[in-house]
């Protein structure tokens, strides 16, 4: 009796184990695939642990009306948790862009998780509570809860995202979470009593199955959906999930769902970005490149033959690989990353520009634009105030800004943050046909004539050494009055959340 106790006992408690790994993987699915889909990576994530830890507390409220056979709900319930959480990543991707109400479809999924998950442990306790003391009962669900937690928090950035992607983690702990349920159901038969039970567990166990063997078929069909174009690779980071696409002549790359660059037009786009700044500055012979992980900057740079050497600092290093090593990518930057002149460091930008003591000539900065708190604060008065430490007396430092059309606030928003630091800074945009009018801030620290070339390079396919012309703006992009972006306040993620989310 006391074996059988004892086996009944720990074979519950290590399914709490796995209800706390599996719910945590749940939420940070969701989580992250708001963030790939929807943008703002702080509002999703914080919307989403807000509504599950919500949903948990209404889960737990009505555990308390379960009052016959606990143990067969117990293992119904872990079978749904499975299923929902499984199958949660799969719809979402199909239904992105085909719904107007996807956001309440995620938050359905979210919440059904979140209140299953919140049912179990009340219950699980409930069914052991006349079999272990309670202080003992406590301690131990709790102690197995929080160390599922924690085994989830610290693969799924590290091993899951990277190995399997969002899709396949998701389904991946759905067949564990049924596989628990089928333990149980097996094990525990004489007490459940119910055959029907098994079969439904080894049924939705073969269909997550099923769903994971084909989740590179589904996931390569919702994003040839999505974007409207064949996909000629994907790949999930630590960081992002990229895609490259292809339509006649034309190669078009999205990092999270964002266009990055079009290989029809994109030479207007760094053209724009690096030949002002290179032509205008008294020396260039060390240029630093924030951002840029494409190595598109670099290969206008590299145009240059007094440029010694490049300085590219990227945080995602499979996205600087991809482009060094895949052959469609390193065509378009002509090899940039394999030349020896280029030396990339994958760290953190500001991290980086705060701790570096080497001053550059020429400082070209191609970050994302600032969809979210992490990458607004690469905008901020702190960043600017830390990069100028490592700008040469005489250097030139540009910057790409956003839309002055579609964003005028954020994109002017910039322009006065960067004012606030070197004092002399001039704004300008172009038109690219994939995203329309895009503007930029070159910059100085001392008075600077941009319109005045030290040199000029022949055969540019756009950019024709008039920078006079580009800095231009009509009455629908004139400058107006912003607020400063400041580390304590990011106003630059509103404004930009503001003006992007009317499109």
């Amino acid at each position: 009796m006391g074996k059988k106790l004892f086996k009944f006992e720990y074979l519950l408690l290590f399914s709490v184990f796995i209800i706390a790994t599996c719910g945590l993987i749940y939420e940070l699915v969701a989580g992250t695939l708001a963030s790939y889909l929807l943008g703002d990576s702080v509002k999703q994530f914080s919307f989403i642990i807000g509504v599950y830890l919500f949903s948990m507390g209404i889960g737990s409220f009505f555990a308390k009306f379960i009052k016959k056979n606990q143990l067969k709900t117990f293992v119904e319930v872990e079978i749904l948790v499975g299923l929902i959480g499984g199958v949660s990543a799969v719809v979402l991707f199909i239904l992105f862009n085909k719904v107007d109400y996807f956001q309440f479809i995620l938050y359905l999924f979210v919440f059904s998780t979140g209140f299953l998950v919140g049912l179990e442990i009340p219950l699980l306790m409930n069914i052991l509570k006349d079999r272990v003391q309670f202080s003992d009962l406590v301690s131990n669900v709790f102690t197995f809860d929080y160390i599922g937690a924690l085994l989830a928090s610290v693969l799924f950035p590290l091993v899951l995202i990277p190995q399997l992607g969002v899709m396949r983690t998701a389904l991946f702990f759905g067949m564990i979470n049924v596989s628990i349920a089928i333990l149980l159901s097996f094990v525990l038969k004489n007490e459940i009593k119910s055959k029907l039970v098994q079969i439904k567990a080894i049924l939705t166990f073969v269909l997550l199955l099923i769903l994971f063997l084909f989740a590179n078929k589904i996931l390569s069909y919702s994003e040839e959906k999505l974007y409207g174009e064949n996909i000629v690779f994907t790949n999930t980071t630590p960081y992002q999930r990229i895609v490259l696409t292809h339509n006649k002549n034309d190669y078009k790359l999205y990092l999270n769902n964002n266009l990055q660059f079009s290989s029809a037009d994109e030479y207007r786009y760094h053209e724009a970005l690096v030949h002002p700044a290179l032509e205008t500055a008294p020396k260039i012979e060390h240029v630093l490149v924030l951002g840029g992980g494409d190595g598109l900057a670099c290969r206008e740079i590299l145009k240059y033959k007094e440029v010694k050497s490049i300085t590219l600092v990227d945080l995602d290093e499979k996205m600087t690989s991809l482009f060094r090593d895949n052959p469609i990518l390193a065509h378009f930057n002509q090899a940039s990353f394999s030349n020896p002149k280029v030396r990339v460091f994958n760290q953190d930008a500001f991290l980086w520009v705060s701790s570096h003591h080497k001053k550059y000539d020429v400082v070209v900065i191609d970050f994302p634009d600032p969809s979210n708190y992490s990458l607004g604060k690469l905008y901020s008065h702190s960043f600017y105030t830390s990069l100028q430490k490592i700008v040469n007396p005489h250097g030139v430092v540009v910057i790409q800004t956003t839309s002055p059309y579609f964003a005028p606030k954020s994109f002017w928003c910039i322009n006065e943050t960067v004012k606030q630091v070197f004092k002399n800074a001039a704004a300008y945009h172009v038109y690219v046909p994939s995203f329309g009018e895009w503007g930029y801030t070159i910059a100085s620290l001392h008075q600077h004539n941009f319109a005045t070339s030290k040199r000029r390079l022949p055969n540019l396919k756009f950019y024709n050494h008039q920078f006079a012309t580009l800095s231009v703006f009509t009455k629908d992009m004139m400058a107006q009055s912003v607020e400063i972006n400041r580390l304590d306040n990011q106003i630059l993620v509103r404004y930009f959340d503001e003006e992007w989310g009317k499109l």
